[in-house]
């Protein structure tokens, strides 16, 4: 960790972020519109890992909106790429204790809802951990968090209700809906799909959850985003692909890229 934070000191010239942005599948373009930042690849960073999908560059990007200091993680890297879970959550913990405040999760995910249709834009409310982990599991970091942390609001309702009322006001349609969290990388059966959606799940992806829950855990304000780019199995015609997903997060980045600016800018 020393060496991680080190490292991207190095980098910043005391450059503090108050705002993270994690890019999923298809939407890290987003930070590629800001000419004067600091672009540090994963490769680079002690600690970091590398990441393997297409659609996850794999950059830390430093840089300002209206005078906030922001960072954007461009693209992730996920449990089922053979990381542990601490992996996953590492970035969190790099860049809470660079002093972060707030944390944007966003991912592309499968529509459970069947109202939703790809494209749809979901603000995630709760969510439900099927991953079979956890990223606190292990000796409790007393710097960090409390041994039991309370998930009552992993998503902080305050932020959702800003995001609720900025998406209103730019009159992009939103849902909110309860994301459900899996490894991967298979897709899911229709049977497992049924199952989820009798948990109450509106959308379903590889990721995020336990990114989630660390950052609550570190006392971080989270909001959560989906982009809906597929309906799950069983309910569409055509056969999943990672290929489908890229391709409709393209197709909805620029209500999503709007969205989620003037959301930093706000909040």
């Amino acid at each position: 960790m020393e060496a991680t934070l080190n490292y991207i000191k190095s980098k910043l010239d005391n450059f503090i972020p108050e705002t993270a942005c994690i890019l999923g599948s298809g939407l890290g373009e987003l930070a590629d519109e800001f000419s004067d930042s600091i672009k540090i690849g994963f490769s680079e960073i002690p600690g970091f890992k590398r990441t393997t999908i297409d659609g996850h560059a794999g950059n830390l990007v430093f840089t300002k909106l209206n005078n906030k200091n922001i960072v954007f993680m461009q693209g992730r890297y996920h449990y089922y790429e053979g990381h542990t879970i601490k992996d996953v959550v590492f970035p969190i913990k790099v860049l809470k204790l660079l002093g972060l405040k707030n944390l944007i999760i966003t991912n592309a995910a499968g529509g459970l809802n069947q109202n939703y249709t790809p494209r749809t834009l979901m603000i995630i409310n709760d969510h439900i951990n099927f991953t079979g982990t956890n990223p606190l599991i292990g000796p409790n970091e007393e710097n960090m968090g409390v041994r039991f942390p309370d998930m009552s609001e992993v998503y902080n309702k305050k932020l959702i209700e800003k995001a609720n009322e900025i998406a209103r006001d730019l009159n992009i349609h939103v849902e909110n809906g309860v994301y459900i969290g899996v490894t991967g990388p298979s897709y899911e059966t229709p049977s497992e799909i049924r199952m989820f959606r009798n948990f109450g799940a509106s959308a379903i992806g590889m990721s995020t959850v336990n990114e989630a829950i660390y950052a609550n855990y570190c006392g971080l304000k989270v909001l959560g985003i989906s982009c809906i780019t597929n309906c799950a199995a069983g309910l569409s015609k055509t056969k999943l692909s990672h290929v489908e997903v890229v391709e409709t997060a393209n197709r909805v980045k620029t209500e999503f890229k709007t969205l989620v600016k003037n959301i930093i800018q706000k909040i």
